[in-house]
């Protein structure tokens, strides 16, 4: 198998009649999914999606793909083609379209209506060019085929890539539900088809590697979700992916049985959910939907909320509703919480502090771990095995995954008879090539986070993200000093400060003369540079705060110059 290497340097020209795939994101983690495919010149992006901050990343809204790599040849790209509508798969087209705003997006007709209504939010009118499933069109040298699959949102897309170099097929997320809602079964016929084509490349979703067995059918999730809406004494609070039709779904049908009503709470779900009603992917019978204001005229029993908020976002409706800091919504002990989705990595901490915040405050919770109330949306090693046996790659990549999921996908791969020579495990920023048929890394570009923070996209750096973490754990220590510009000598302070740092203003008598005794001997040596003077301020400080209290907060050194 082959895998990434430290000392991986600049990729080499690509050769002629060959084909380069380079993932930006996706590979690694789960989440920020683009791959960038080249041949003779021209390029073809699939997905381009946005990763969710983490607890260590403070104050970040979303993290990008970088976008470098292709930056100085976004003339050179024929289309973006988006496999489904989720926002790990679409969430970053609008910083994209923001550098070259007439790239073809391509995609089913649902997936292209939500960025379509994502991008109005960011005042860009995209060129869209909708696909069905089984269509087989070209963009530029990349002739490509569409398949439908099962996914956890309508209308997911595989797509199969055909150029001179070989055939290329990208799975985009799957599963094999044998019993989909919406009867949009995955196009087993047609994986099979190409697979007797002859597969050069095959690269599959890896979420579910290391699951056995097949995943759960949506179905039977309805029969879960009655049973919390009669076991509900007053109102049900539902949170989930803005995106997940198919859960919305079976919340208004269970909503009608039980004679409720429901509002959608939330930005981001009130205009998902009314795209997909608009297009028919959302069956919503009349009367049965209210405004969130209208909720107060309505008794607790009679309601249903749907909001976001189901990975523990900080700025979610139940996030806000956990913390009580919701504008209209206040938790009781008499509300049911339903988190009818799966808790994506990295994720858990933030998740379970929502939870036990709703609990804190009475109300019954129920999660994946204490009912059926959700199902994966990507395949488990089951259904991975069988679509690896009806396609027979001659070369493989695992993507869409952490490394053990990358990992564990290699391992089945190995299993059906893939060569281990021709196993491709790569992460985010490696150069695989096709050629003559054999898949080889061959370097590595740059493809690291870029940061978005309010209306500041790729300013803040991972040393402005350390001193928000060292802020927020350890707190800061200020010291100012008022010097004689000309000689260096102290006219008044040092004057100290903390906050967050568990140190007492009156605490810092003890350092006071050390700093003087630094500053003097730096007058004497005629040192009377201000940016030398806090240096030794900040040393000095600092070496005192991790001896007497073992904290290392930030410290800031002011020197004024008089």
């Amino acid at each position: 198998m082959s895998h990434p290497h430290p000392e991986l340097g600049k990729p080499p020209a690509l050769p002629s009649g060959g084909l380069r795939i380079v993932a930006l994101g996706g590979l690694g983690e789960i989440g920020r999914n683009m791959a960038v495919f080249e041949y003779e010149g021209r390029l073809l992006i699939v997905d381009c999606g946005v990763l969710f901050p983490e607890e260590e990343q403070p104050g970040i809204d979303l993290i990008l793909p970088d976008f470098e790599y292709v930056r100085d040849r976004l003339d050179d790209v024929e289309a973006v083609i988006l496999t489904h509508g989720h926002e790990d798969h679409i969430g970053a087209v609008p910083y994209l379209l923001r550098e070259r705003g007439d790239i073809p997006l391509v995609g089913s007709r649902l997936t292209l209506a939500l960025i379509e209504a994502k991008l109005s939010e960011h005042r860009i009118r995209p060129v869209l060019q909708q696909v069905d499933d089984g269509e087989r069109r070209a963009f530029g040298p990349f002739d490509c085929e569409f398949l439908a699959v099962n996914h956890s949102i309508p209308d997911a897309m595989a797509v199969a890539i055909r150029t001179p170099a070989g055939l290329v097929v990208h799975t985009g997320d799957f599963k094999m539900d044998q019993l989909p809602l919406d009867g949009r079964l995955t196009d087993l016929p047609g994986f099979s088809r190409l697979g007797a084509e002859g597969i050069d490349l095959l690269m599959s979703d890896s979420t579910n590697a290391e699951v056995p067995g097949f995943v759960t059918s949506e179905r039977n999730i309805s029969a879960a979700v009655d049973d919390v809406f009669r076991g509900a004494q007053e109102r049900i609070i539902v949170a989930c992916f803005a995106s997940h039709i198919h859960r919305v779904q079976q919340v208004l049908d269970a909503a009608v049985k039980a004679g409720r009503k429901v509002a959608f709470v939330g930005r981001s779900m009130v205009r998902n959910m009314g795209v997909a009603k608009d297009l028919g992917y959302l069956n919503v019978p009349d009367g049965l939907l209210v405004e969130p204001k209208a909720l107060d005229t309505l008794p607790p029993e009679k309601v249903v909320l749907v909001c976001t908020g189901s990975q523990g976002e900080p700025m979610s409706a139940l996030s806000r509703m956990a913390s009580r800091d919701h504008h209209q919504i206040r938790i009781t002990e008499r509300d049911t919480v339903m988190l009818a989705s799966s808790l994506i990595p990295g994720n858990e901490n933030s998740v379970y502090r929502v939870i036990n915040g709703l609990v804190r405050w009475g109300a019954r919770v129920v999660h994946k771990g204490n009912a059926l109330v959700h199902v994966s949306g990507h395949s488990s090693a089951g259904e991975l095995l069988m679509l690896l046996n009806l396609t027979k790659p001659s070369n493989f990549m695992p993507v869409h995954g952490e490394w053990r999921h990358l990992r564990a996908h290699a391992k089945l791969a190995s299993l059906t008879g893939v060569p281990d020579e021709n196993i491709v495990i790569a992460e985010d920023g490696v150069v695989v090539d096709l050629i003559e048929g054999q898949a080889r890394i061959v370097g590595a570009v740059p493809a690291g986070y870029v940061y978005v923070d309010g209306s500041s996209v790729g300013e803040i750096t991972e040393a402005s993200l350390k001193d928000r973490r060292i802020l927020g754990e350890e707190g800061f220590v200020s010291v100012v000093v008022v010097v004689d510009s000309t000689t260096g000598k102290v006219i008044a302070g040092p004057e100290i400060h903390a906050r967050g740092a568990g140190i007492g203003d009156a605490d810092f008598n003890d350092v006071i003369g050390r700093i003087n005794a630094v500053l003097s001997e730096a007058a004497a040596d005629g040192v009377a540079d201000a940016h030398q003077l806090r240096q030794r301020m900040r040393r000095t400080l600092g070496k005192w705060v991790a001896d007497s209290y073992r904290r290392r907060p930030m410290i800031v050194p002011v020197v004024v110059e008089a």
